[in-house]
């Protein structure tokens, strides 16, 4: 075929198309009526041409296809984690997320029976011991094992390090010159109700800090650097397409200036910041189009959130149910068939560029105030994500962020006071803190809390 698919019809520029909307608004203001402002600081229009581009986008080159369902497992008993391991697996988990405690355990159990030279590991600890990882370390060569250590990412979630500053650091390096991996943990500001633009700046100032850390202590570290993203993203279906995104663009930025690799890899979960107690069914339905948004935005490792993981201990069966709802977007959907599917969409490669352009702008001024560290310690950092949760929850109560069942269409015979297995509000814990941890609270929680009150 010689000639251009529709060749016979002429190009139309934006100032047409916007000349010809105007026109069918028959005097109505073409900002007002079409044209929304998102909390992010972004108007979105009502379309988008190649016209708001200079240059053509680059290519992301995220090869969405290869991504990974992961299963994450908390190890509270030994035998029964590695039992829910290899059931997992079975039935189609190629990531296993283990959550540890504590290190008295024999890692020989754990991994049991695990092949693990085709199912990559994540360990999670959730204490700080350069010991631990060496034993783990042991298999590295026959398994495809990542250590998540977050020794800032524990400060800002818990208010205080592992010990302090210095014994932290003296732990970390080693650590991170064994494994030649950084973890970074954004969940907990979007958890927290941090907007999109926050989420991606304070994760690079967050990131920032042990670059700059091994550029003055370690360099050789940063040459063979793998680097994780630990997100969460939320029902913002393209907004969160274009935050990991603009989060990939702005690490090869970052890793540039310190001759790091540029890849990074993403590993991702739906938010727990919009789930709800009450119709808790449309959980899944949330789930679903987060994960979505997972894999479009370019995740190398999705775990979905069970449909009662706020109030329910963990059971087989929702865990299955969050599981083949990945299979079914993987297997039977085929978003496992298209690399770099989101490329070429004006909506989202112009969010992508104005939340990087954001984001990039935020991470600056913190770099100009000192640094992560210093805003985390002052305060400054708890305090913008106070106010953007607070927005949040102004536009919650007012109906105008809905979450069906809970502020809109609420079944008013819906009971779940014996549902509860789990407390699924913010816990107070007074106890003393380096610094005010960031907390993380889910945007339904006030409501839910009058509604159980007032349960027959």
């Amino acid at each position: 075929m010689s000639k251009s698919l529709f060749s016979e019809f002429n190009e139309v520029s934006a100032k047409q198309w916007k000349q010809k909307i105007q026109f069918d608004l028959q005097g109505a203001n073409y900002n007002d009526a079409l044209v929304w402002k998102s909390n992010q600081g972004i108007d979105v229009k009502p379309f988008y041409h190649a016209d708001d581009f200079k240059t053509c986008p680059e290519p992301s080159n995220t090869e969405a296809s290869k991504w990974k369902i992961s299963q994450s497992i908390y190890v509270a008993d030994v035998e029964k984690s590695n039992l829910n391991a290899i059931d997992a697996i079975e039935r189609g988990a190629e990531n296993i997320n283990f959550i540890i405690p504590s290190e008295n355990f024999a890692l020989e159990s754990l991994l049991k029976n695990i092949d693990i030279k085709h199912v990559s590991l994540n360990i999670q600890p959730l204490f700080l011991s350069e010991t631990f990882v060496e034993k783990i370390l042991d298999y590295s060569e026959k398994a495809q094992i990542t250590v998540n250590t977050d020794i800032i990412g524990n400060l800002a979630k818990t208010g205080n390090f592992f010990k302090n500053l210095n014994d932290d650091f003296i732990q970390f390096n080693p650590i991170i010159k064994s494994t030649k991996t950084i973890n970074v943990n954004l969940s907990l500001y979007q958890n927290a109700g941090a907007t999109m633009v926050q989420q991606i700046a304070y994760g690079l100032a967050h990131t920032n800090e042990y670059l700059n850390h091994f550029e003055n202590q370690n360099k050789s570290v940063l040459q063979d650097l793998k680097m994780i993203f630990n997100v969460s993203v939320g029902t913002n279906y393209f907004f969160e397409i274009a935050k990991l995104r603009a989060l990939r663009k702005l690490w090869r930025t970052l890793a540039a200036e310190y001759q790091a690799p540029l890849n990074c890899y993403i590993y991702t979960t739906p938010t727990k910041r919009n789930k709800t107690l009450y119709d808790y069914n449309t959980n899944m339905l949330r789930t679903t189009t987060e994960c979505m948004s997972a894999i479009l935005g370019g995740s190398n490792i999705i775990c979905n959130l069970p449909y009662d993981v706020i109030y329910h201990k963990t059971n087989a069966f929702a865990e299955r149910i969050a599981r083949n709802q990945l299979l079914i977007l993987k297997h039977e959907s085929y978003f496992n068939a298209v690399d770099n599917p989101s490329d070429g969409s004006y909506y989202i490669e112009k969010l992508t560029e104005q939340l990087a352009e954001k984001a990039l702008s935020l991470f600056k001024d913190i770099e100009n105030q000192g640094g992560f560290l210093k805003q985390l310690k002052n305060g400054t950092i708890q305090r913008k994500i106070k106010e953007s949760a607070l927005k949040e929850q102004e536009q919650f109560n007012k109906k105008e962020k809905v979450l069906v069942g809970t502020n809109s269409f609420i079944n008013p015979d819906d009971r779940m006071k014996k549902e509860l297995e789990l407390f699924p509000f913010v816990k107070v814990n007074p106890r003393k803190t380096l610094i005010e941890p960031i907390i993380e609270k889910r945007l339904a929680e006030p409501l839910e809390q009058k509604r159980l009150k007032n349960e027959n």
